[in-house]
């Protein structure tokens, strides 16, 4: 599954300059590819694309050859029959665009397998696009980053992870540990932010 990332980061740029230029800059971080894996029904994507590969892209690939093959033999015997109305050299000229075509197979398949995979993903990747940028507007988030980008070293703050704001939103499954972790991290924030009671001073 190929990443978004730009297309993500160009919605976190329009939505920057959409905001003054002194509104506060907020980072959230996420990841395309975990949070795919959180759609139920995504792992149908894999079986589908296996039987792509053997009743679509293995039977095509068989085709051009056979095709080739035919082709070549009928020009060896007589160029002038093996394609009605087509001169010798054309007949040649159609042979080589059909050898540079199995010569390249291999890049021309994997087009093929990338542009049905992506036609497969686009109902979960549009869902998830679009939660993205909800949560973005209503978070004030102004930069999205890969978290796989990040430095090993750092830990994003939980309750920036829009992964998990996404799941919520789209009502995803999500681990019993990531729930606690996260229903712990807004307690702390909540409790953060709570004002003190009037007459007592902060210490």
């Amino acid at each position: 599954m190929k990443k978004l990332l730009p297309a993500y980061l160009l919605c976190a740029i329009s939505l920057l300059f959409s905001n003054t230029m002194n509104a506060q800059v907020k980072i959230g971080y996420f990841n395309e590819q975990k949070a795919l894996k959180l759609f139920p029904g995504i792992n149908m994507v894999d079986t589908l694309m296996d039987a792509y590969k053997i009743d679509s892209v293995g039977p095509e690939f068989e085709r051009r050859t056979n095709q080739f093959r035919t082709l070549d033999s009928l020009n060896k015997k007589d160029c002038k029959t093996a394609i009605p109305g087509k001169s010798c050299e054309e007949v040649v000229q159609e042979l080589n665009r059909q050898q540079a075509v199995l010569t390249n197979w291999f890049q021309i398949a994997q087009r093929m397998i990338a542009g049905k995979e992506a036609q497969l993903l686009y109902p979960y990747k549009k869902k998830m696009f679009d939660a993205l940028q909800e949560i973005m507007a209503e978070g004030g988030y102004t930069w999205v980053l890969d978290t796989e980008s990040l430095s090993p070293y750092f830990t994003p703050p939980l309750l920036d992870n829009l992964m998990v704001r996404i799941a919520l939103k789209l009502q995803l499954p999500l681990s019993k540990s990531t729930m606690d972790a996260w229903k712990t991290a807004e307690a702390k924030a909540a409790k953060a932010v709570k004002p003190a009671p009037a007459g007592v001073k902060k210490k």
